[in-house]
């Protein structure tokens, strides 16, 4: 939820400041980036110092901005980008959640584990509906305020009942880290995701945009079926950890990945009425949020030992990919006048996500993924 604060309150951010569009976009951008990045570092973090500890003094971090923020004011445009960054770390805190998560379920139960956990990303839908209104009434600067009242709430609950795992691995030298990226398993998955979650968050960024300028919605009509969706995709992301884990999370994978390619295949050709668009979105990010929680019922099978490192690298790989996607509609649209071959990139994407899977599932199964090495399906 605060991860994606600003956007919600870009308009009104916008016009205190008098900032132009490329500056609002860049405010709205910059917690994604960061958090993209940041995943790989709160990653390390989590394998060096162990996950509830990293959790806390990301906590403390993004605690600490807003309250600054609220009590000094947002008076210019470096300092919104300044605030942006310091969000960007509730952004990385996936890499601690999904890895203290893990820590204590066995192989069987990973999927619905992490699926949990992952949902966390619904806070989305609490930004989009209740920024806005606060903001009308009582200012946005003051809704960085109300924002400390659940982080406090999530502090207080952590601190006392977040415990990390008799399993938890010690500390590696840092170097070892890096080691990983010689796995050519590790750039699947990271491709993997940057696909599924990539889909979902650059979705959730630019519908609101794609759907005014489409079909003449106002902005709130847009950011009403944008929440929808945005939930939807969030909602199923344990359902996809529990079907991964009954019937493997390659086949749940692939079967996901062709319906949200065929769904966006159809959306380029510009259906002249948007509840028909609707009905080929909806699916389509229920798609992307059940591959989100398969992804991540498989990385802790082939990494359980580097959990840490790895959520970073994947969280980071999907955060980029949101970025990627959504700006690839922009780009369509301004180019060619429509959204059509940003549409198109999507399902492209989406169907060299199943060609790769198809690729290396034969692998995966008889080596890592193995029924004498796991009691889980692959």
């Amino acid at each position: 939820m605060v991860w994606v604060l600003l956007g919600p309150l870009a308009v009104h951010i916008a016009r205190d400041l008098h900032l132009s569009a490329v500056q609002k976009s860049l405010i709205v951008a910059t917690p994604v980036l960061a958090g993209a990045g940041l995943r790989i570092m709160m990653g390390i973090l989590v394998d060096y110092i162990k996950p509830r500890l990293a959790g806390l003094w990301g906590q403390g971090v993004v605690i600490c901005a807003l309250m600054l923020a609220w009590v000094f004011g947002i008076h210019t445009y470096p300092q919104a980008l300044l605030l942006g960054l310091a969000l960007g770390v509730a952004g990385a805190a996936f890499a601690v959640s999904l890895p203290l998560a893990s820590s204590w379920y066995p192989a069987q139960f990973q999927g619905k584990a992490l699926g949990i956990a992952g949902s966390g990303n619904s806070g989305a839908v609490l930004a989009a509906l209740f920024a806005p209104q606060l903001a009308n009434l009582y200012g946005w600067q003051n809704v960085l305020g109300l924002a400390l009242f659940p982080l406090f709430m999530v502090f207080i609950i952590y601190f006392f009942f977040a415990k990390d795992s008799p399993d938890t691995l010690p500390a590696k030298p840092l170097m070892d880290y890096l080691t990983i990226l010689r796995d050519p398993d590790a750039w699947w998955f990271m491709f993997f995701y940057a696909v599924s979650f990539g889909g979902f968050v650059g979705l959730a960024s630019s519908l609101t945009i794609y759907l005014n300028d489409q079909y003449a919605l106002s902005a709130v009509q847009a950011g009403d079926w944008t929440a929808v969706c945005v939930l939807v995709g969030s909602v199923v992301r344990p359902l996809g950890g529990v079907l991964a884990d009954r019937i493997g999370g390659i086949k749940t994978m692939s079967w996901m990945y062709c319906l949200a390619a065929a769904s966006f295949f159809l959306i380029s050709f510009g259906a002249s009425h948007m509840m028909l668009t609707m009905s080929l979105l909806i699916p389509a990010m229920f798609a992307l949020g059940m591959s989100n929680g398969a992804v991540f019922q498989l990385v802790p099978q082939r990494f359980r030992r580097q959990m840490g490192v790895m959520t970073g690298l994947v969280g980071m790989s999907g955060g980029l990919g949101g970025f990627y996607l959504s700006s690839s509609l922009g780009y369509a649209r301004q180019s060619m006048g429509s959204y059509q071959w940003g549409w198109l990139i999507f399902a492209v994407l989406l169907l060299v996500a199943f060609v790769g899977l198809t690729k290396v599932k034969r692998r995966w199964r008889t080596t890592w993924g193995a029924p004498h090495l796991t009691s889980a399906m692959v």
